[in-house]
């Protein structure tokens, strides 16, 4: 069985980590002095596709699934939820069947997916608030729909972000909740007091906290501060960046602490595309040097265009919390928040991790297993 040596992302402490394809089956101390570090393979709930692939698409092919999953794979990425956003009735419906069949006959996709995020379309149609998803395609809650979505799934959509403002929302949740979807508040124009409710009805994370929002809030009063207040919530965060300053990532995770944040990239179809002006989610988008991916003529971001791995190095920078924190954040809390079961360098867990180089500032991972 094959063994390889790495500092452990944790510790620091040199590791031999031996496993059997599927399954690790020995840690122990090691004699060598590697250089390179260990970790479990990073979680994501919240990938919408790359390399000009979206989830969304009703198009979308078995080998373009497979050439997003082999990308996210590249980038230390073992475990993902593909989201598809707001759109029409009928292509969220033809891309949650195509996801579907793809998990059906591929092994490989099904073992990394354990389900699927439907954010929107049941989100404000304010400007800001909706960020780069379509205004005529956000709506009120409707149950008849979305079963149609999850049966076209074969039940695999386990998160929902919605906007607790809109009617009959508080009664969706409470529904989705009892059906096991995981509801994470989003793209909201919602009152405290909305908020509030949200979380009574069963709301349990908020989606990418601080963006698809509006540029100008009331400073006391607002869905900001409500969420970061709410102790039931987890927060997911886009630590890449661009989405939020330094200060603004600092402040989240001082407010709900390293146990209630996780981190995910929200790479959009345009992530790993080179500068320049695209059409897609039904407007035009442009990629900016160095990755920022914009709705065009406006600062609205559109997803991003980089991965997890790059996240969790600018949780590092931004928040200024350790490594394990921030590995952590990336696979621990996702996995509690889904209801996964654990995953960690530990014999009897799965060989499912990452190997990168981590010079303090910068991670770059070298091989995924």
């Amino acid at each position: 069985m094959p063994t390889f040596h790495a500092r452990h992302y944790a510790t620091g402490l040199p590791t031999a980590v031996t496993h059997d394809g599927r399954t690790i089956t020995a840690v122990e101390p090691s004699p060598a002095s590697p250089t390179r570090w260990v970790a479990p393979a990073f979680v994501d709930v919240q990938i919408n596709g790359c390399l000009g692939i979206g989830f969304g698409s009703p198009a979308l092919t078995a080998d373009q699934v497979r050439t997003v999953t082999a990308e996210c794979h590249r980038h230390g990425i073992g475990t993902f939820y593909p989201t598809v956003i707001t759109g029409e009735s009928g292509a969220i419906l033809a891309a949650f069947a195509n996801l579907g069949r793809v998990l059906a006959a591929d092994p490989d996709f099904a073992r990394r997916v354990p389900g699927f995020h439907l954010e929107g379309p049941y989100i404000s149609g304010e400007d800001g608030a909706r960020g780069a998803h379509p205004r005529e395609y956000a709506r009120d809650p409707d149950w008849d729909e979305f079963r149609r979505w999850q049966d076209a799934a074969s039940g695999r959509i386990r998160m929902v972000t919605l906007a607790p403002e809109r009617t009959g929302a508080l009664a969706m949740i409470e529904r989705l909740s009892a059906a096991g979807v995981v509801v994470a508040i989003g793209h909201t124009s919602a009152t405290p007091q909305q908020i509030r409710d949200a979380v009574n009805a069963g709301a349990k994370t908020s989606t990418h906290l601080g963006n698809g929002s509006h540029a100008v809030l009331p400073r006391h009063q607002n869905y900001l501060w409500e969420q970061l207040a709410a102790d039931e919530l987890f927060a997911s965060v886009i630590s890449d960046g661009h989405h939020l300053p330094p200060a603004v990532v600092k402040s989240i995770v001082r407010a709900k602490t390293p146990r209630r944040v996780l981190i995910t990239c929200d790479a959009g179809p345009l992530a790993g595309s080179p500068p320049g002006t695209y059409r897609d989610w039904g407007t035009d988008l442009e990629v900016l040097p160095g990755g920022k991916i914009v709705v065009s003529g406006t600062p609205f971001l559109a997803g991003s265009g980089h991965f997890t791995d790059a996240c969790v190095a600018g949780m590092v920078r931004m928040a200024g919390v350790t490594l394990a924190d921030a590995v952590e954040m990336a696979t621990s809390r996702p996995r509690e928040l889904m209801g996964l079961s654990p995953a960690g360098l530990e014999v009897g867990h799965p060989a499912d991790f990452a190997v990168f180089e981590w010079d303090g500032t910068e991670l770059t991972v070298v091989r995924s297993a």
